[in-house]
């Protein structure tokens, strides 16, 4: 691959419009790291962003199978050369990584590399990440780095709008969270009101009782059993406060029960009906499943805050060994023939990206006033 000036700057452009179709932090960094090793003809690319205890709180690489991932073991910590980039914001172009003091090895798995060339994603003062590479393919005189100046000039552009485009998925996703924050205090708002109401009506039927207790035992009787009926009532509250308000957690509760507990939420947030169904289906990978996932909470966005519609449905059906996810809206629907605004708009193309990344298929089907149905349907393991 040549890196001339006229190669390499339409090359880092469309790296640059990679990493700005995607939304999510997960995404975007995968995009970075994919792209920079195209960009540079490199066997091997990384990207690690540090949390506050020596590691990393993400580490995506790009060159390594899963399997070798795997073998790999534990993510690095921030120590030696990763360091280096991190504290100080320095560039490294190393001929041999292997022969540098901070070198301090490698698991049995990890795969041999020799040239090295290295950069801090930074957003101002703030270090990001660290974006590197390693065993760029071209020859290599002995003892000389395959990497060239204008390598790092190129991989320093991308990582300037790598941090730009980081930035924004984080922002993105913040405001997401904002948004289901929102949704659950307003549901935690509504299960207080409702249970208080219950507990007012119990205490009130509960003097009662004790006022006829004496003079008409039957009335009293009678009363009582609406203390019973009301305690079951409030009892019946509290416990779907308890569900309801417990983000279910994909990786452990799987993805039925995160799509009905997202819908439960939303069907409470909303003045829409927000219904779910699930038949038959079987654990899927991970990534399928988080892709899903990510699919439903754009699809269920889009028909709550922008389709006007009265009932959103669900549903999750087994299809072979995999999966068919359908959320479809009675809302305004939309002219597919207009589908390159509207899919910038309602986040169709990164839907379809999702689904194509884990071997799946998107469909869309919309008219104005007639609502909209998207599918996603993705192989299983």
């Amino acid at each position: 691959m040549s890196n001339g000036p006229g190669a390499g700057i339409p090359a880092v452009s469309t790296a640059i419009l990679a990493m700005s179709r995607h939304l999510e932090v997960r995404d975007v960094l995968k995009t970075i790291v994919a792209s920079a090793r195209e960009l540079l003809d490199a066997e091997y690319a990384a990207l690690g962003v540090p949390d506050d205890h020596g590691g990393f709180a993400q580490f995506v690489v790009d060159g390594v199978s899963a399997e070798q991932w795997k073998a790999i073991g534990p993510l690095p910590r921030q120590h030696g050369i990763l360091a280096a980039m991190l504290h100080n914001a320095t560039p490294e172009r190393l001929a041999d990584v292997r022969a540098d003091p901070r070198f301090g090895g490698w698991p049995a798995a990890h795969p041999d590399m020799s040239d090295f060339l290295g950069l801090p994603v930074a957003d101002g003062d703030e270090i990001l990440g660290a974006l590197f590479l390693a065993n760029k393919r071209c020859p290599k005189p002995a003892g000389d780095c395959g990497f060239t100046e204008e390598d790092e000039r190129l991989l320093g552009i991308l990582a300037q709008h790598a941090a730009i485009a980081l930035t924004n998925a984080r922002l993105y996703e913040r405001s997401r969270e904002l948004t289901i924050a929102g949704e659950r205090a307003r549901l935690a708002h509504e299960l207080h009101d409702a249970v208080a109401q219950k507990l007012f009506s119990l205490r009130l039927t509960a003097q009662a009782a004790t006022a006829l207790v004496d003079r008409d035992p039957a009335r009293a009787k009678d009363e009582l059993h609406q203390v019973a009926a009301l305690a079951a009532e409030a009892a019946d509250e509290l416990r779907a406060a308890v569900i309801e308000l417990r983000p279910a957690a994909l990786d452990e509760d799987g993805l039925v029960a995160t799509l009905r507990s997202q819908a439960q939420v939303l069907d409470r947030a909303h003045s829409a009906r927000v219904t779910f169904t699930a038949h038959c289906v079987r654990a899927l990978p991970a990534s399928q499943e988080e892709a899903m996932l990510r699919v439903a909470q754009e699809a269920l966005h889009n028909a709550l805050r922008h389709s006007g519609a009265g009932h959103v449905e669900v549903g999750l059906t087994r299809s072979g060994q995999g999966a068919l996810l359908r959320i479809a809206d009675d809302g305004c629907g939309f002219d597919p023939g207009a589908v390159r605004r509207a899919g910038r708009h309602l986040g169709l193309v990164s839907m379809r990206d999702r689904a194509s990344g884990v071997g799946g298929k998107l469909t869309v089907e919309s008219e104005p006033g007639k609502g909209t149905t998207v599918e996603m349907e993705v192989p299983g393991g």
